[in-house]
């Protein structure tokens, strides 16, 4: 086995670990990356190994999946619902493309600013888990159309890496009056159409760029990514319902403050 096998089976592993979580997968992947010596041609597998973060939510949600969209028809609930997702996924969508140069050629590409992010991040998310005001909410589903939207928009925060799409969309969400729960939970179905057309602009953009190797790399970190966002979907709504969002704040600033003394130290 090769340097980039292994690499790329451990950052998939570490993409699957975190993508769910608060505390940022893309930062972290770019991190433990930049730690190990892995060059990836357009920062395009850091990116597109999220397909099987997005295979693996789709996989544990796909019983609901179906019963929202079967009731769609005769249903106006879940029609709402459909329309507060893709309310919430437009921002990213708009930005996403007309930032999509700055993100992956400055953003991606500084170590210290992630490092920082991550930390702050932390410190953010600690407050409002302690601080956050009682629920309005305890279904995704209940989430109104202008909050979803609202959602979308902080979600937009998380293009910077070490912000965390799922901490930007739990942060907001808990804000805005949604229970622990909830909050993971409408950042779960969130993820769906944000990752996927993620993956799909990326791939377009980077598709000349994306030789065997690179393509071989992205297969190994996606199968591994898919394996371990199952394990982490399936146990993440549980705890955070009876422990909130603490452990993954200190997480963030532990995190981010030994990468910080690694990039002092010239790492």
């Amino acid at each position: 086995m090769t340097h980039d096998t292994i690499v790329s089976a451990v950052l998939g592993l570490l993409e699957g670990l975190t993508e769910f979580i608060p505390v940022s997968s893309t930062g972290h992947v770019l991190l433990a990356g930049h730690f190990l010596g892995f060059d990836s041609p357009g920062n395009a597998f850091e990116v597109m190994i999220q397909l099987g973060a997005i295979l693996a939510i789709l996989g544990v949600y796909a019983g609901q999946l179906w019963r929202i969209f079967s009731a769609a028809p005769h249903d106006p609930a879940a029609r709402r619902f459909i329309l507060a997702v893709l309310l919430a996924f437009l921002p990213a969508a708009v930005i996403g493309v007309l930032a999509h140069g700055f993100i992956k050629r400055v953003l991606f590409e500084t170590p210290l600013l992630i490092a920082i992010n991550l930390i702050i991040g932390g410190f953010v998310l600690l407050f409002v888990d302690r601080m956050a005001k009682r629920p309005i909410y305890h279904r995704a589903e209940d989430f109104p159309l202008p909050m979803a939207l609202k959602i979308g928009f902080i979600q937009c925060l998380a293009m910077i890496p070490g912000v965390s799409r799922s901490g930007a969309t739990i942060v907001g969400a808990l804000a805005l009056g949604a229970d622990k729960r909830s909050a993971a939970e409408f950042s779960f179905f969130l993820s769906m159409p944000t990752m996927l057309g993620a993956f799909v602009y990326d791939f377009y953009k980077n598709r000349e760029l994306l030789d065997a190797a690179a393509l071989e790399n992205i297969a190994i970190g996606f199968v591994c990514a898919f394996i371990m966002a199952i394990l982490v979907v399936r146990w993440l709504l549980g705890y955070v319902s009876q422990h909130g969002y603490g452990l993954f704040a200190w997480w963030r600033i532990i995190v981010g403050s030994l990468a910080l003394l690694a990039l002092a130290a010239g790492m």
